[in-house]
């Protein structure tokens, strides 16, 4: 076997990591909030893991970001982390694990508007506002029975929705000022450095997020949702954000990417069969809906009718962006 293609595999093997790793996160949140508040659990697991990855980094002698660097940063954990990842923890009270995956992918809806109004960018054109309506028109099917009920786990629900478009908001946000203002680098450890800091002040955001709301007096651990912090902290975290990173690295972007539908299939399946969450046939028309929006919006023409392609030099040579955002969201 050669060294490429022995690389190669290795890639297809992180990718398949990414793939399961990020698909069972939204099982690990549920768990975890079954006795540990929302915005402490958040602010516990990033803390945790931006710690461990700072300690690592030091250990190796590797220079973390300088002071300079931290404002940004901290705009970006809360951002990416307390908006993104709070909101979708705050979510999975009321909303099944799994329907949460699958109303996260209307990130790129998200991001489509966005962009749109950056002055460097174009607006949305037809096909991209063709895809938001049918998007989100799955979103309306999803939730139209509940605006028409009146009692507490409706408008808890209806909360927990509301809650998931505000992180993929935040998210899309967090992703389009890091694009413009991250810096390009050669050293795969600063870009640990950076995520391992924003890891760090999302946390501490949420933490005290969760202080401001009175939550340490409603925590407690089991032994089953100490299991799934820990793993959400380490496997979830670091292990997700390593093995993603590799597999930028050295496989397309336009097939790395394809996690974001398979996250969801994943995370469906584990809340029905360990749940015993609910899927019903309107659930599975509207995640069909969200999921067809979100191809027509990436679907990019005159590229021989394919998923848009990023431009490949942004990872080849093993280049990859400082600061720019990967899937913290879960």
């Amino acid at each position: 076997m050669t060294p490429a293609s022995s690389t190669r595999r290795l890639a297809i093997f992180a990718w398949i990591a990414v793939c399961l790793i990020w698909g069972t996160t939204y099982l690990g949140i549920r768990v975890s909030l079954e006795s540990i508040p929302p915005a402490l659990m958040g602010g516990l697991r990033w803390t945790a893991a931006g710690g461990l990855l700072s300690i690592y980094l030091v250990a190796r002698g590797r220079r973390l970001p300088p002071p300079s660097e931290w404002g940004r940063i901290t705009v970006l954990g809360f951002l990416l982390l307390g908006l993104g990842n709070g909101g979708v923890v705050f979510a999975e009270q009321w909303v099944p694990s799994g329907l949460a995956a699958v109303l996260v992918a209307t990130s790129p809806f998200w991001m489509a508007a966005v962009e749109s109004f950056w002055p460097d960018s174009e607006r949305m054109q037809a096909r991209v506002i063709a895809g938001l309506v049918i998007g989100f028109s799955g979103i309306v099917l999803l939730v139209w029975p509940d605006l028409t009920l009146g009692h507490a786990s409706s408008r808890g629900f209806l909360a927990g929705i509301i809650a998931l478009q505000i992180a993929s908001l935040g998210w899309s946000i967090g992703s389009s000022y890091s694009k413009r203002q991250g810096k390009g680098t050669e050293d795969p450890y600063e870009v640990l450095g950076t995520t391992a800091f924003q890891m760090l002040a999302g946390g501490l955001i949420m933490t005290a997020a969760g202080t401001v709301r009175g939550e340490w007096n409603d925590l407690f651990f089991t032994a089953r949702t100490t299991t799934a912090l820990v793993y959400l902290a380490t496997v979830g975290a670091i292990g997700g954000f390593v093995a993603y990173t590799y597999a930028l690295r050295h496989l397309p972007v336009s097939f790395v990417s394809l996690y974001a539908y398979i996250n969801p299939v994943i995370a469906v399946a584990l809340g029905v069969l360990v749940l015993h969450e609910p899927f019903t046939w309107r659930m599975a028309i509207a995640a069909a809906l969200v999921f067809a929006g979100v191809a027509v919006v990436r679907w990019e023409r005159g590229t021989g009718s394919r998923v848009h392609e990023f431009t490949d030099s942004r990872v080849r040579g093993s280049r990859v962006r400082s600061g720019e955002p990967q899937n913290l969201r879960t």
